[in-house]
């Protein structure tokens, strides 16, 4: 469970990114969080694998004070949650098959790393995860060459590789056309619900977040304006989402 208790985020320059945030998300569920650009949407998922610090509130991960944790204790914390940006951060310059490997690169000697040894059961792990994601035939070609569905595809795949609880993705089709932003969102329904995993994901595109994910968070100014059922949104839910000129704003 992930549990957000009265959470603040104020950044340096006094800017509240986070407000009185208060919510508890079970093992296995499929959340959307939207909300205008600015809202506090990648703030609110990166608190939950420490890429940004609380600054005032309690958040647990399975009971764990997550701000209590430093050094190895927070990477083998981060180890347990899977992390999807929208630019794919591939290396495009070597193989599908390769880039999977990095996810192993935390847990191995210095020297393996240093010189890309991996064993047998590291790669038989990075061939399994591309099957997940249905690109096992492009394991050995090329990150650049491949479209960039499949390059999304391959960044799932790579954090499959790291068997994790919590997937967290942060805006991960906003750059795909949307037939093959539709691929990748079934590629993570079907991953919920084989695996398990629960799933936290920052999207623009409402249409998506209702067809694809039970939950949905809407946020607004940094607090939680909706939080319920996919299927109970409506045009005023997202009318108090989307309203521009709540306090900084007005």
């Amino acid at each position: 469970m992930i549990k957000f208790e009265d959470v603040g985020k104020r950044y340096p320059n006094g800017y509240e990114g986070l407000k009185h945030i208060n919510l508890e998300i079970e093992q296995g569920e499929f959340v959307a969080i939207i909300g205008l650009s600015g809202a506090g949407k990648s703030t609110l998922i990166r608190t939950i694998n420490r890429m940004h610090d609380v600054t005032s509130g309690k958040l647990t991960v399975d009971g764990t004070d997550v701000m209590t944790l430093s050094g190895k204790s927070l990477r083998r914390f981060r180890r347990k949650i899977g992390m999807i940006f929208q630019s794919f951060n591939l290396i495009t310059r070597t193989t599908v098959i390769n880039n999977v490997l990095t996810a192993f690169v935390p847990d191995m000697p210095w020297y393996r790393s240093v010189f890309g040894i991996y064993n047998q059961d590291e790669k038989m792990k990075a061939l399994e995860a591309l099957d997940k994601v249905g690109i096992l035939d492009k394991a050995f070609v090329r990150a650049d060459q491949l479209s960039g569905g499949q390059q999304q595809r391959v960044a799932l795949a790579r954090t499959l590789a790291q068997n994790p609880e919590i997937i967290l993705a942060d805006e991960p089709v906003a750059a795909l056309d949307p037939v093959t932003a539709k691929q990748v969102m079934n590629d993570f329904t079907r991953i919920n619900k084989e695996m398990n995993i629960s799933i936290l994901i920052n999207i623009h595109h409402v249409d998506l977040a209702l067809k694809y994910c039970s939950r949905v968070i809407g946020i607004n100014a940094g607090e939680i304006v909706y939080d319920g059922p996919a299927s109970e949104v409506n045009k005023e839910v997202l009318n108090e989402i989307y309203k521009r000129g709540r306090e900084e704003n007005e």
